[in-house]
């Protein structure tokens, strides 16, 4: 559910985009009674969809080529990352709270449980988002010939 409820937001964020970036210019045009009004093609739009990218443009700067090797390098550090992360939760979270249920409820317990989690579950987090943001962003960039790496510095 809250892979799905993030991929919507990221579709309606996508959305307000597309939107903000032609209506504008869609407006402007008729306003103008100017006799073309530029109206982006359908491709323009499946390309944003896909791209790493929540600002519309008519066009981005493009790669000339695919480097195959970089996108394999990112997958298995997408790959390596989830099976860090699932070593860390069997190990190090599981062990924690796998007796809490046969034991009778105390808060000192509980709040070792807590204590004892949260440095496992930063450790996740980070392995989430590096695996995420960095190495599967940047595969289906360079899969997209993506160029512009650093559009938001």
């Amino acid at each position: 559910a809250a892979l799905l409820m993030a991929f919507q937001v990221r579709l309606v964020m996508k959305a307000h985009s597309f939107i903000r970036e032609n209506v504008p210019r869609v407006l402007s045009s008729v306003k103008g009674k100017s006799g073309t009004v530029h109206i982006p093609r359908i491709s323009q739009y499946l390309y944003f969809l896909f791209a790493p990218t929540l600002i519309y443009r008519d066009n981005y700067p493009r790669n000339p080529t695919i480097r195959w090797g970089y996108v394999a390098t990112k997958f298995a550090q997408v790959l390596g990352s989830l099976f860090y992360a699932y070593y860390i939760f069997v190990r190090l979270c599981i062990p924690q709270f796998r007796n809490s249920s046969q034991e009778t409820f105390n808060l000192r317990g509980l709040v070792l449980c807590i204590f004892n989690s949260i440095l496992p579950g930063v450790l996740i987090l980070f392995l989430v988002f590096f695996a995420f943001l960095h190495c599967w962003l940047n595969a289906f960039a360079e899969m997209l010939r993506f160029a512009d790496r650093m559009f938001y510095k």
